[in-house]
């Protein structure tokens, strides 16, 4: 298996990057944690847990209690590379995190983006 950088890369230094690109879009915090949540199946405290822990992603995904059934749902372009076409699973997790992190900045309802 190829080990690409960012399964090293703490949640804990990306996650304020999707609050701010969120923000930026007149997004909240609260959506954000709400789509972290709805995928991954981390309640609130366990989403700080992990950011105080400040696990890398493979482990934050590995210790997520359930990706979400209609995850595979997810689907469309993240730097250049469709998510539903991507064969790594933890890579795949983390690129479908971050088109609906995508979705929500681009104005989506939070209705369409929990598909």
């Amino acid at each position: 298996m190829q080990n690409h950088r960012i399964f090293t890369m703490k949640f804990s230094a990306v996650y304020p990057l999707y609050v701010k690109k969120a923000e930026r879009k007149n997004r909240t915090k609260e959506e954000v944690d709400q789509i972290i949540c709805w995928l991954t199946g981390y309640d609130q405290a366990g989403l700080q847990q992990q950011i105080d822990q400040e696990n890398d992603f493979e482990t934050f995904f590995a210790q997520a209690p359930a990706l979400h059934p209609n995850s595979s749902l997810i689907k469309g372009v993240v730097c250049g590379v469709r998510v539903e076409e991507i064969e790594d699973p933890l890579m795949q997790k983390i690129r479908y995190l971050d088109k609906l992190i995508d979705e929500l900045a681009k104005g989506k309802k939070m209705e369409k983006i929990l598909r």
